[in-house]
């Protein structure tokens, strides 16, 4: 059973992808045909990110971005995110299993690590995840 620090910083670290992958989106895909593949990454944060125990991945994208677990593949949070600057993310993360909203602030020491604090003070790490993992 995970306790209630490891779950903050699950759902904190699931925040902080959803955030990240968001950024540098303008729009929805094209209605006028079928999307034949996944659109490239517009922000540095796009993409899906590891918590560093290996319990969560969390994916931004156009602005949103959830944290599943990795195990169950359940979500465990979801929110909006907004990049500051090209090295920093501003994440409000939803946890769904306490449904509480906590703010929290990321930002990228290399193109595979993000560094984070949520407004409650609590630190956490995501490691990029590598393409073609599954």
């Amino acid at each position: 059973m995970m306790d209630a620090g490891k779950f903050r910083a699950v759902a904190l670290v699931a925040m902080a992808v959803a955030l990240a992958g968001c950024q540098g989106f303008s729009g929805s895909p094209s209605p006028r045909g079928p999307i034949m593949a996944a659109p490239a990454p517009t922000s540095n944060f796009d993409g899906e990110w590891l918590s560093t125990d290996g319990v969560a991945m969390s994916r931004f994208q156009a602005g949103y971005f959830e944290t599943l677990a990795t195990d169950t593949g359940n979500k465990l949070a979801e929110g909006n995110y907004t990049q500051v600057d090209p090295a920093t993310v501003s994440i409000s993360v939803t946890s769904l299993i306490r449904q509480t909203t906590t703010q929290v602030n990321c930002a990228m020491v290399t193109q595979t690590q993000l560094n984070c604090t949520s407004s409650a003070g609590q630190q956490f790490s995501l490691i990029r995840r590598a393409s073609g993992m599954s």
